[in-house]
Formats: structure tokens, sequence, C-alpha cells
């Protein structure tokens, strides 16, 4: 099972790092999938991670203080309602795209109200 982890952590990784090239991938949340399964995965893995500069630039705020960057949370919420558009316009019956428009909500009441907002700029 750790070498799932693992496999996954890299797969986040990977495509965090695309993001980092691509302005409409957010980094933040594969990023933060690649910490998990590198947690679960292997120690190795984990503690390298950690010690990269992507890690200190996109998530060690978030992680040490649960904070970030309005920018970061803005690239994070807009990403994950463009994902969640395409079940809303997909699935049929009212039950689970009410579903849906209450989970944005409180994801936008979460990040506005748990996770405090720095001013710190991630370009540096």
């Amino acid at each position: 099972m750790k070498i799932i982890y693992t496999v996954l952590g890299t797969l986040f990784l990977l495509i965090g790092f695309v993001g980092v090239i691509l302005p409409i991938l957010p980094t933040t949340p594969f990023l933060l999938l690649t910490l998990y399964f590198y947690t679960k995965g292997s120690d190795r893995f984990h503690d390298w991670f950690i010690d990269t500069k992507v890690y200190h630039q996109y998530l060690e705020d978030f992680v040490t203080t649960k904070s970030m960057t309005l920018k970061q949370k803005w690239t994070l919420m807009l990403f994950v309602d463009f994902m969640l558009l395409f079940p809303f316009i997909i699935l049929e019956g009212a039950s689970i795209k009410i579903l849906i428009v209450v989970l944005i909500a409180l994801k936008y009441f979460y990040f506005f109200t748990q996770v405090k907002t720095i001013k710190k700029d991630v370009s540096n």
C-alpha cells in the first residue's frame, strides 16, 4: 500500500509542477495531495519534499499557519468550482445540483473564515 501512496504522491507532484508552469492549473491542491500521499507512503520522499523550494514557496505557510495569499485562495477555489461545474451540468436531479451548490458555498465559507489571508507574494 505504501508503494501506491508514493506513486500517487509522485503523480500529484508532477501535476503540481505543471501547475507552476501553466497558470490555469492550480499548484497548491496538487502539492497538498503530494504531501498527504508522501506522508502516508514514504518517510524518505516526505522528508525530501518538505525540504524542496516548491514546498516552501507554495505550502509551508498553509501547513504551518493555516494561511494562504488571496491569489492562492482564489486560484484554488475557482479551479474547484470549474471541476464541480461538470457534474452540475452533466448530472440530472435537483438534489445533486443543490448538494453541489451547498458544497461550493461551504468551500467559500471555510476558506474565508478558517484560512487566514496573508499578503506575502508567492512569486518571490
